[in-house]
C-alpha cells in the first residue's frame, strides 16, 4: 500500500478522534487509557472477521444469499452485533471502573476511542489492495458511521455511569443495554441499506447517513455542554 492510501486510511480516524476530544472541555483523558481503548478496539477487528466468516458459513445453509432474510441476519446480527459488542466490551472492561471516568462526556470520547481503533484498523485492511476512490469514499462514509455509533454507544453509557453512581440500578441496565442496541440498530440498518443495492434503499441510505451525521454532531455539542461529574 502507497504513502497516499495509507494516509487517506488513517487520517479521517485522527481528524474525528481530535474533532470528540476538543469537545471534553473540562478534563482531558489519560493517554494511557486512549492507547488501550484505541487498540483494543482495533484488535475487534480480527474476532469480527473470523465471527464473520463462520457466521456467513453457517447463514449460507439456511437462508439464500441475497434475500432479505439472509441480508437482515447478516448485516444486523453477524456484522452489526458483533462488530459493536467488540467495542463495547473493549469499553466496559477499559473504563467502567477507572478512576478517569469522573464525567459523563468522558463516555463518548472513550467509546468514539474505542470504535475508531476499530474502524482505522479495518479501513486500512480495506484500501491496502485498492484504489484512492475507494479509500475517499471510506473516508466519508465508514470511518464517520463508526466513530457515531460509538458516539450513541458512549452517551447511553454515560448516563448509565451517572446512574449507577446515583445507585439507580435500573437506570444503570437499562442504559447499558441502550449503549449496545441503539449503535447495533444504527450500524445493522446503515449496512443493511447499502447491501441491498437497491435504488431506494440507496436514497434512504443517503439521507439516513447525512441525519446521522448531523444528529451526531449536535449530540456531541449538546453532551460536550451539559458535561456534569459522575
Amino acid at each position: 500500500m502507497d504513502s497516499m492510501l495509507l494516509l487517506l486510511a488513517v487520517l479521517p480516524g485522527i481528524v474525528l478522534f481530535i474533532t470528540v476530544r476538543r469537545q471534553d472541555k473540562i478534563e482531558k483523558e489519560p493517554a494511557g487509557l486512549m492507547w488501550k481503548l484505541f487498540i483494543g478496539g482495533a484488535l475487534t477487528t480480527v474476532s469480527a472477521m473470523l465471527i464473520g466468516w463462520l457466521g456467513t458459513e453457517v447463514l449460507g445453509e439456511f437462508a439464500q444469499a441475497g434475500s432479505i432474510a439472509y441480508l437482515l441476519i447478516d448485516n444486523f446480527l453477524i456484522t452489526a452485533l458483533v462488530e459493536e459488542g467488540g467495542k463495547y466490551f473493549v469499553l466496559r472492561k477499559a473504563t467502567w471502573r477507572h478512576p478517569a471516568f469522573n464525567y459523563t462526556y468522558d463516555a463518548i470520547v472513550y467509546a468514539v476511542t474505542a470504535s475508531l481503533g476499530f474502524a482505522v484498523l479495518e479501513n486500512i485492511l480495506y484500501v491496502m489492495d485498492s484504489d484512492v476512490m475507494t479509500a475517499l469514499l471510506r473516508a466519508v462514509l465508514s470511518v464517520p458511521g463508526h466513530a457515531f455509533d460509538g458516539v450513541y454507544m458512549g452517551y447511553f453509557y454515560g448516563l448509565a455511569k451517572a446512574a449507577w453512581a446515583a445507585g439507580e440500578r435500573r437506570a444503570t441496565r437499562r442504559n447499558l443495554r441502550r449503549a449496545l442496541w441503539v449503535p447495533t440498530l444504527l450500524h445493522g440498518f446503515y449496512d443493511f441499506c447499502l447491501d441491498t443495492e437497491s435504488g431506494l434503499f440507496t436514497v434512504i441510505f443517503l439521507v439516513f447517513d447525512a441525519a446521522l451525521t448531523v444528529f451526531a454532531i449536535r449530540r456531541i455539542k449538546a453532551s460536550s455542554r451539559a458535561d456534569t461529574p459522575i
